[in-house]
Order: structure tokens, then sequence, then C-alpha cells
């Protein structure tokens, strides 16, 4: 009796092909856009996901300061940086985040999604995000991403 062998097929750097995707941030939940972003750079819209490698996309995200937060988070949601030394916890509001330097909050929102370890951090090599239209990667020929 000749059997099929049905083998699960594990993916591998060689096997791997990298797609870049352009995603327009404006008027874009900021939690729902970066699980999106995450699941891209993880490889979880792929056929051949396999958990232990790197089989994710590269993706830009552009507009940034154009993001939204629901509720009252622009005023109440504090993002925390810490020095190291005695005194050294600072502490500033999405508002002011957002005006100052726009590209942390989704930098931010983005790696805490992902896992925390070195592939976390090989994932998470693969995301740009800047503020307002214009990047540096038209010629990678970036496909556009729509939520």
């Amino acid at each position: 009796m000749n059997t099929l062998s049905y083998k699960t097929k594990s993916a591998n750097e060689a096997t791997v092909k990298r797609d870049w995707y352009i995603v327009d941030a404006t008027n874009l939940t900021l939690g729902r856009m970066s699980a999106k972003i995450a699941a891209i750079l993880r490889g979880k819209n792929k056929p051949y996901y396999t958990p232990h490698t790197d089989c994710g996309d590269y993706v830009i995200v552009i507009n940034v300061e154009k993001v939204i937060l629901t509720g009252n988070k622009m005023d109440e949601k504090e993002y925390q940086t810490y020095s190291g030394y005695p005194g050294g916890q600072k502490a500033e509001l999405a508002k002011d985040l957002i005006r100052r330097r726009p590209e942390v909050m989704i930098e931010r929102a983005v790696k805490g999604m992902l896992p925390k370890n070195r592939l976390g951090r090989k994932m998470y090599k693969k995301l740009f995000a800047y503020a307002g239209a214009v990047h540096p990667h038209t010629a990678q020929k970036p496909q556009t991403l729509t939520f």
C-alpha cells in the first residue's frame, strides 16, 4: 500500500520570501494597527509561518503623527523612561510625545507585541516609522497595506 506522507514543512532563512509593505497611519487606532503590523513582522500572514524562524516582512509606517488614541488616552496615557540612576524616572503624556517624537509611540506599541527574545529583536528591526508622508524606501517598491 502506497501511503502519502504529509510531513510538516518548516520555513528557514533560505525559503522565506520577504516583501515590503507601507501603511498610512492616518486616522487608524494605535493598538489595532500595531497588532496587525506585529503579525506581519512575525510572518503570521504567510502559509509557511514557523514560530522559531523570522518569516516576517518589512513594514513602513508613514504619517504616524495622525494616529488616533481612543477615549481619554491622549490626555492620560503616560510613557515612562528610566535612566537607571536614582531619580532618573521620567514620564511623558501621549499628547506631548506625539508632538515631540511621534514615531516612538508606534515603535513602542509594536515592540511590546513581539516576542521578548533575540528573534523578536530581529523582527523589530524590520519596522520603519516616519512622521510625514516621505520615506527613503521607494527603491524597495513597497505595496500599500490597508486595514
